[in-house]
Order: C-alpha cells, then structure tokens, then sequence
C-alpha cells in the first residue's frame, strides 16, 4: 500500500545525503562549421539568400510592432488611491515593469487553463487522505534534496492534473509523487537530482525503468504543460504591493504550504490562495488594512477572499494536532525564521476567524 511504501521512504529519506553537484563541465565540443556558397542578398535587387539547400527569405523591414495595448490594466485607468509599485522600477530593466501587469494577466489566464477540477479524485481509487499523505511525505523528500520552494508547488500540481486524467492505482501512487517532483526538478533546478536518487528514496520500491514509463505517462496526459503558474508567483507581486514584512511574507508562504497539501482546497486558483494567505498574514501580525493597491494588484476584494481567510485559519489550528507534520516542521527550522512556533499563531485573533470557518 501506499503508506507503507512511504513509511519505507521515510527511513530513507532521514539516511539521505544529498550528492554533490560540483562536477567539472565539460569542454564544448568545436562548433560546427557551416560553408555559406553564396550571399547574394548583399547584391541590389536580389531577393534570396542560399546557405547550402536552404532557401532564406529576405528580411520585411516593415513588420508592424507587437500591440501590447489589450493586455493588463494600466494603473493610470484604476482609482486615483491606487499606487503605481513599479515606478521605482523602470530605471532596471530587468525588473521589466514596463510588461509586469500584463505578464500577471497571463499568468492568470493559465492558471484558468490549466485548472484543477473539484473533488479531482472522485472515482478514484485513491482517497483525499492518501493523496494528503503522498504531499507530506514529498515535503520531506524535497526539504532533504534541498529544493527550490518552486519545485515543490509544481510538483503537486503535477500530481493532481495527473490524477484527475488518468486513473491509477494505490500501489503507484508513490511513483507518481516521485516522478513528478523528478520531473518538476528538471523543470526548475540547475541541479536536478538523478532517477536513481529517487529510486532510493522510495526504499527501492520501484525500478529506475518504473520511473523513466511514468515519466512518459505524466507528461502525456498533461500534454507536456508545465508552466501552470503556482501560489509563489503571485504572493511576491503580492508582497510588493502590500509592502509587508519578511516575518508577514515567510508566514504566507507557510499558510499556503498547508493549503496546498489539503484536499478540499486543490481546486482553488494560485492567486486566489496567495491573495487570502496574504491578507491572513497581515492581519495575525497587525497590519489588517486591504488596501486599495492591494484589491487592485490581487485582482480580488476583502469580501471575496474572507472565507478562504478564515479556513486558513482553521488549517493552523489544525496544525497543532494533525499528523501531517512536515510543513509544520519544515516551517519551524531557522532557516524559515521559525514562522510556525510564532505566538500569534496561538492568538485569540486567530481563533475567533477560524470558528468562522465553514466545514
């Protein structure tokens, strides 16, 4: 079963030593050498360049720009008591502040794109609870492997755009956890860990070959996207906007861990989370305002994101007494500024809105 494999996974994973990365690369390998037999586009009047068998097409100097114009909201056409945060921006081109509402207009369109349904597992054979189980065990996995916070997010979205498409068994449901985060390494690391360090992890449950089919099997059935935007994406714009602190920011990044390994709240869009793990945060810690800016930035209101505030809340309470400890533990290390075992976790504000909670 599946909480036996995991069971065996933990020992491995507490045994776990992460492989060095420091591996020399390689010298390039000498660039090919491509012989151009004629260039006759240099001449006036000839409309064709030949390099070997292939035909290039002159170059259209009268290519209209890229119309940008319907893409974002312009803060400009917003209420006059919404601040422009990207102002201070435009001296640094990196930060591309030029683009930034329009790029968080797309990342909003793929999230409803690549959406994940309500009750995903209906049918299944596997349980909210194992699919609980399965995210906290990974949790663990990706803490020792020494991750990006991206990776983990990406995983678990990984695993329920599988899991809604594509039955699967209890017995490999830990390979389908494993694969994902393979997967999602590839995706975001610079280092990603190998198949074998994955084979290990399950305490060799599976084979390398298992691994390497699923790997296929995933990436099929979720067409190959991967770039459905996660929580983190929208909790900086977030933080920007609301010009919260770094204890206000480290704890929106724990509420919204515990949100993504509940089953009941799969379904919801990474903004919205990020929006109602922001305002939570800001309220615990004593800056309750939802500004203008914020509204504005977050794409939704006070109104709108209070019931999920207030399960939120619930999910801390939780927390106390549940036996999914990874994020919980995770979280109460000093690398993550021990954001769980602060006393405003504890606080009479914070109760008061999880009995408001619905269940």
């Amino acid at each position: 079963t599946v909480s036996t494999n995991i069971n065996a996974g933990n020992r491995q994973v507490s045994a776990y030593e992460t492989k060095s990365k420091n591996a020399k690369a390689e010298k390039d390998p000498t660039p090919a050498m491509v012989e151009l037999l004629s260039c006759p586009n240099l001449v006036p009047g000839v409309s064709q360049v030949t390099m070997g068998d292939v035909q290039l097409e002159p170059i259209d100097h009268n290519i209209a720009p890229m119309d940008i114009s319907g893409n974002g909201t312009d803060v400009s056409e917003s209420a006059a008591n919404v601040e422009d945060i990207d102002t201070e921006d435009m001296v640094n081109p990196q930060l591309v502040s030029v683009y930034v509402n329009s790029i968080y207009s797309y990342l909003r369109q793929l999230e409803t794109k690549f959406n994940v349904r309500q009750n995903l597992l209906a049918g299944s054979d596997i349980t909210g609870k194992m699919r609980g189980i399965l995210l906290d065990w990974l949790c663990q996995v990706h803490n020792k492997f020494h991750l990006l916070q991206e990776t983990f997010y990406i995983t678990v979205s990984i695993v329920d755009r599988y899991l809604q498409v594509k039955p699967c068994k209890r017995s490999r449901l830990q390979l389908v956890g494993v694969t994902a985060m393979l997967i999602a390494s590839k995706y975001e690391e610079m280092h990603a860990p190998e198949v074998a360090d994955f084979v290990y992890i399950t305490d060799n449950a599976y084979t390398k070959q298992d691994v390497l089919d699923m790997e296929q099997d995933i990436l099929y059935a979720i067409d190959f996207s991967l770039g459905r935007p996660h929580c983190l994406h929208f909790l900086r714009r977030n933080s920007k906007a609301g010009e919260v602190s770094a204890t206000e920011h480290m704890l929106a990044k724990y509420l919204m861990e515990l949100a993504v390994i509940e089953y009941d709240m799969a379904h919801l869009r990474p903004s919205f989370v990020a929006a109602a793990a922001t305002c939570l945060s800001m309220i615990v810690l004593g800056n309750s305002t939802w500004s203008p800016t914020l509204e504005f930035y977050c794409s939704y209101s006070s109104d709108e994101i209070q019931p999920l505030v207030h399960r939120l809340a619930q999910l801390v309470v939780n927390a106390q007494t549940s036996k999914l400890t990874a994020v919980k533990t995770k979280h109460s290390s000093s690398k993550f500024m021990q954001i769980a075992r602060i006393p405003q976790l504890k606080s009479k504000t914070l109760l008061d809105l999880a009995k408001k909670a619905q269940t």
